[in-house]
């Protein structure tokens, strides 16, 4: 990492800058419950969230808690997520509660390693897990936040590593307000990939790979 702190200060001042104009308001957002959170991670991975929004509330209301989903019949799980597509996500979900309700007390551990060990998790669903829920200033790496890091610190570099964003992404991390510091992140990412005639993403070593289920 080459960047100077005076860089990194003006970076974090224009994504927060922005965060505080644009910032986008889902009801995931209004949680730190680390299940619902969960959930609305595993629909967004190969959903837009707008589509997720009713499919999520209608979940959570549904089955509200770990125990609620680890005992759901597969065919009014199945039902619930109708709409929402790949449905072994929903299958994997039914499978991690019934896996957390039994060894973790019926709640999803705060930790990182644990959380990868769960059925359907990967590094990008613990981190935010971590992050939303128990706002755990652990740096983790999604589509969004990639893109943001290659938009300002990669824009003439292709085949970039994660390896090399998370220098910069620990470096820039709030670690008081993790949290927020990741939706700020997110809705900058949101709005590059709209805004830019290249999504920075195709940039990325790991760009071939995003948008997958399987350790997503």
């Amino acid at each position: 990492m080459n960047q100077d702190i005076t860089t990194l200060r003006a970076f974090r001042r224009q994504i927060l800058q922005y965060y505080r104009a644009h910032k986008r308001d889902f009801p995931w957002r209004r949680t730190d419950n680390p299940y619902h959170i969960l959930i609305s991670e595993v629909m967004l991975q190969q959903t837009q969230a707008p589509r997720v929004v009713a499919k999520y509330n209608e979940f959570i209301t549904t089955f509200p808690t770990i125990q609620a989903l680890a005992k759901a019949p597969i065919e009014k799980l199945l039902r619930v997520w109708q709409g929402l597509g790949y449905n072994r996500r929903a299958l994997a979900l039914r499978k991690l509660a019934q896996i957390a309700a039994a060894e973790h007390g019926g709640t999803l551990p705060n930790d990182y390693e644990q959380l990868l060990a769960l059925p359907g998790v990967g590094q990008s669903t613990a981190g935010a897990v971590l992050a939303f829920g128990y706002n755990n200033p652990m740096p983790f790496i999604e589509t969004n936040i990639r893109r943001v890091y290659l938009h300002f610190f990669f824009p003439e570099r292709d085949q970039v590593s994660d390896r090399q964003l998370l220098p910069l992404i620990k470096a820039t991390l709030d670690r008081s307000q993790a949290r927020r510091w990741y939706f700020a992140l997110m809705d900058y990412g949101a709005m590059l990939a709209h805004e830019t005639p290249i999504n920075p993403n195709r940039r990325s070593r790991s760009y071939h790979r995003q948008s997958r289920f399987e350790g997503s």
